[in-house]
Formats: C-alpha cells, sequence, structure tokens
C-alpha cells in the first residue's frame, strides 16, 4: 500500500483533493485535523495556557486557534515552541494512522496524509511518493481570502513556493478547474501508484 505525502501552498484546495482521494479509494487524514483534535488535549490546553496565558482559550474551553496564530507567527521563537510541542504529538498519530492501514480489510488503494509543510519539515522522505497540489496565484488567494485564514502572508512566508513544491513532489496536480477535474487527475496519479507497487 503506498504511504502518500499531500502538500501544497495556502488556496491551492488540499483538502478538496484529500477529500477527492478518499471517494477514490484511499484511507486519508490531515495534520491540520490532528492538530485541532490536539488543541482540545489536556495537554497541549495546558502548555498552550501556561506559555500565553488565558487569552489563547476560547470561551468554551477551546483552543483560539486564532489567537494561537498571532503569539506564534510574531517570533519565531514562539513558533519554534509550539511546533516543538505539537509535532512529535503529530507524527505520533500520522505513524498509528500507517499503521491501522497497514492492517486494514479490505486495503484501502493507499495511506495519503495532508501535511502543508511537507518540504519545509524534511517530512516528505518518510513517504513513498509525494503530491504537490497548485493552483493560479489569483485563485489561492481568493480561496484563502475567502476561507478567512488568520496571518495569510505569515503563512505563506513560511512555505516554499509553488514551483518549488511542484518540482520536489513525486506528482504535481494542477487545481484551476472544477473538483471533478481534480478527481479525475488524482484518479490516474491513484492509478499509477497502486500499478508501481
Amino acid at each position: 500500500m503506498p504511504f502518500v505525502g499531500l502538500t501544497g501552498g495556502l488556496g491551492s484546495g488540499k483538502s478538496t483533493a484529500l477529500a477527492a482521494l478518499g471517494r477514490l479509494g484511499a484511507a486519508t487524514i490531515s495534520t491540520d485535523a490532528v492538530v485541532h483534535e490536539l488543541y482540545t488535549s489536556d495537554e497541549v490546553l495546558g502548555a498552550i495556557r501556561e506559555r500565553w496565558g488565558d487569552d489563547v482559550i476560547a470561551a468554551d474551553g477551546s483552543a483560539d486557534r486564532g489567537a494561537i496564530a498571532r503569539h506564534v507567527f510574531a517570533t519565531p521563537a514562539e513558533r519554534e515552541w509550539l511546533e516543538r510541542l505539537l509535532w512529535p504529538l503529530v507524527g505520533a498519530r500520522v505513524w498509528a494512522f500507517r499503521v491501522e492501514q497497514e492492517s486494514a480489510d479490505p486495503a484501502p488503494k493507499a495511506a495519503v496524509v495532508e501535511t502543508p509543510l511537507l518540504f519545509e519539515a524534511g517530512m516528505h522522505e518518510m513517504y513513498d511518493a509525494t503530491i504537490a497540489v497548485i493552483a493560479d496565484e489569483s485563485v489561492r488567494a481568493a480561496r484563502a481570502a475567502a476561507r478567512g485564514h488568520e496571518a495569510v502572508d505569515e503563512r505563506a512566508a513560511r512555505q516554499l513556493s509553488q514551483d518549488e513544491k511542484a518540482q520536489r513532489a513525486t506528482f504535481a496536480v494542477h487545481n484551476d478547474g472544477t473538483e471533478a477535474d481534480l478527481e479525475t487527475t488524482l484518479s490516474s496519479v491513484l492509478g499509477k501508484l497502486t500499478a508501481s507497487r
């Protein structure tokens, strides 16, 4: 079963691609979703509250991701602290996901992990193949704005350019058309991945 890393810049359509791969028979997980889950754990909530105070805790007791983003993108040291807290926990969850899929019956066509900073964090080496989702800059900007991302410029500055991601990836998938177009392209990629195993 191919173990695949999926990445792309802000607004490229990574989550849409992940959902399409799920419909096509792959098992999928998003590291962003894992982080969301971790932000509800006592371990992480306690650590961020101790580091930054009550302003990073929402009224319902969950983590306030917008407030966290403001701290994290303020200085590299704060971002690095949060990464040291979260990345080992995310890595453990991704590994558990892979182990689960290895013994799944029926086996999925592939196990795909969506990771925005796949190349930047040096995580690409753990995968059998990588997919970079890319889109026209104007399309990406409109999507990112519509989703109301906090600190868009700071997030984008931390990422490699689309061209760099595309060059490093096993497969570069353009996502300027419809979701049906994207799914057709991903179906072809999935076919190539499974044929090579």
